[in-house]
């Protein structure tokens, strides 16, 4: 076959007019058309509820030609109770599903394998939310969503409400590396659980944790994930963690177990929240770098960047010694505890940590000390760091400077080097891998100190917000976007999503100007009928001037905050959310729509 033939042969064999669209209603009907679903189909599901729906997606497509399960509506599709769903094969992708109250018979809601088809490969869940799946008792254990198989894929859905036991998202590994891919999602509350078992994502387990995974999570919002001491739990070997945003989360990105992991360009924004942590570095050949860091108050495993003991000839599931850590180009700003070395120590983990480099990092707070060696390092190699702003906590080493970074809010309130600042051209060393800084600007020439290379450029990267990740449908229609989180500059009441709904809505807002309490004042919330100083309501009524729903009556920090509203006993028809702070009153019309 000559080549204009097979270019030919191929455009018409990816041509969508070529694939069928199956419209299917049940369970059995997507299982049928499966049986003989060719790459390129896509089965339609029906909007409305999908009760008890055990759903099967299992078959072949190619990766020119996947097969699509998708909702006809996206977001309109809302599976839930005792219902699962199930993805196995290869070239599969499930579009647009809204996991809500859905509580499995067994395993995970989702799973990327089947019975028939074993562990998934080249698929793909996306658009989709899963949202308060939770069993009557908190200590039941169930995975949300299980990543089984390689070059897997989770992106734009949004995770919310888990307050059971067991991983919101998890990858499991196996004798082969499994390339998974977990971005541009949004990762919403989850309450402290109490005891492990409470991690956003986990990648890997113990027992596993020498294996690679070169697993990549990237882009992904994380937002007051309170589960356990670590947010992220990387339990293998080679990942990557790059360009996430953590806000008001009480954990840390922990690289619990295994080696060689790279942690770049992400943003963690504390609040002051308690427990709010940055990145702890365990076991061996990580690398830390280009991570803006500010606000901060966890101590401890949970501060800035703790840096742990081992156990001498640890078993797989306890501490293995930290050697060869490159953690450098990280600013931090305003944390309550920032480098700790030797977190930990005690007659079991006695090994200090060995033939770290800590370079080229920004420091700059008024609590100190700044550095904190609860066991003495060996070996370590400190070059072209600044700390400013309270004790230094050990005796200056080379590598050390004590000086004003001379740093100054920008626009969207990061931490910036001013013109004048030492920061600029005065990093040590050459660290020719690391090319670019937190904003994906390159960094040519003589580096900046800090996560920050000076440049005039419009910044390829950015801390994220609520209205960049997350599910298309979800988005506000204004395509308005939370603001800054660390320090909101208006108040604002934002579109709920999905809109309309049924039965349950995420409702967004944003408060800020609350004034600090003052001597005596109370800061929890106040009783019926009284207005604290930091008091905000949010109430629904009907059309009648009715209260239908209290959703919010306490005191608030400055912030971005959500809640879900479940209008399960409430009639269809429209209704208006009131948001009341001291700064005025917001409201907007949403629809419930059965």
């Amino acid at each position: 076959m000559n080549r204009p033939a097979l270019i030919l042969l191929i455009m018409l064999y990816a041509d969508p007019a070529f694939a069928d669209v199956h419209p299917v209603s049940t369970v059995q009907q997507i299982a049928t058309v499966m049986a003989t679903a060719q790459p390129g189909d896509t089965l339609s599901m029906a909007s409305g509820t999908w009760t008890n729906a055990l759903i099967v997606f299992q078959g072949s497509g190619d990766s020119l030609r996947p097969i699509v399960l998708r909702a006809s509506e996206p977001g309109q599709v809302i599976v839930t109770g005792a219902s699962s769903l199930r993805i196995g094969g290869s070239w599969l992708v499930v579009d647009g599903l809204r996991f809500e109250n859905a509580v499995p018979p067994s395993g995970a809601v989702i799973e990327f394998r089947s019975s028939t088809m074993g562990e998934s490969h080249h698929c793909r869940l996306t658009n989709t939310t899963v949202v308060d799946c939770n069993p009557p008792s908190s200590t039941t254990d169930y995975k949300w969503i299980s990543l089984y198989g390689s070059y897997n894929r989770v992106d734009r859905c949004y995770m919310a409400g888990k307050n059971h036991s067991g991983t919101t998202l998890v990858v499991w590994l196996s004798a082969t590396p499994n390339y998974h891919r977990v971005d541009s999602n949004y990762f919403g509350p989850r309450p402290v659980l109490g005891v492990n078992g409470g991690e956003t994502i986990r990648v890997g387990t113990s027992d596993w944790s020498m294996y690679d995974s070169y697993t990549t999570v990237e882009g992904n919002y994380f937002y007051k994930c309170d589960g356990e001491a670590e947010i992220i739990s990387s339990k293998s070997c080679g990942n990557m963690y790059r360009g996430n945003t953590f806000v008001s989360s009480g954990g840390a990105l922990t690289l619990r177990h295994g080696n060689r992991c790279r942690v770049e360009g992400n943003f963690f924004f504390g609040n002051m929240v308690s427990n709010s942590g940055g990145i702890r570095v365990i076991g061996e050949d990580h690398v830390v770098v280009n991570n803006y860091m500010a606000d901060l108050a966890g101590s401890s495993m949970k501060s800035a960047l703790p840096v742990m003991n081992g156990v001498p000839n640890s078993p797989l599931n306890r501490y293995f010694q930290v050697k060869r850590a490159l953690i450098a180009f990280n600013t931090l700003v305003n944390c309550k505890y920032n480098l700790l070395i030797g977190v930990g120590k005690d007659a079991e983990l006695s090994l200090a940590p060995l033939d770290c480099i800590i370079a080229n990092n920004a420091v700059r707070s008024t609590y100190g000390p700044l550095i904190q060696y609860v066991d003495t390092p060996i070996n370590i190699t400190y070059e072209g760091n600044l700390f400013y702003g309270a004790s230094l906590g050990i005796d200056q080493p080379t590598g050390v400077t004590v000086a004003d970074p001379q740093l100054a809010k920008d626009a969207t309130g990061l931490w910036r080097p001013m013109a004048t600042s030492p920061l600029i051209g005065a990093a040590s060393g050459t660290y020719d891998e690391i090319v670019v800084d937190m904003d994906g600007d390159a960094r040519t020439g003589v580096k900046d100190i800090g996560a920050d290379q000076v440049s005039t450029g419009t910044p390829v990267s950015r801390p994220l917000t609520a209205n960049d990740v997350g599910p298309e449908w979800m988005r506000t229609p204004t395509g308005v976007a939370v603001k800054d989180v660390t320090e909101p500059s208006s108040f604002e009441l934002l579109q709920n999503f999905p809109n309309p709904f049924n039965p349950a809505t995420v409702i967004r807002y944003v408060v800020s100007g609350i004034r600090e309490t003052g001597p005596g004042e109370s800061t929890t919330a106040p009783s019926p009928g009284e207005r604290g100083p930091n008091h905000v309501s949010l109430k629904v009524f009907d059309l009648l001037g009715r209260v239908v729903a209290e959703l919010v009556n306490e005191a608030h920090a400055p912030g971005s905050y959500s809640v879900i509203w479940n209008a399960a006993q409430s009639p269809s028809g429209p209704y208006i959310v009131v948001l009341t702070t001291p700064e005025g009153v917001r409201s907007r019309k949403v629809v419930l729509l059965k």
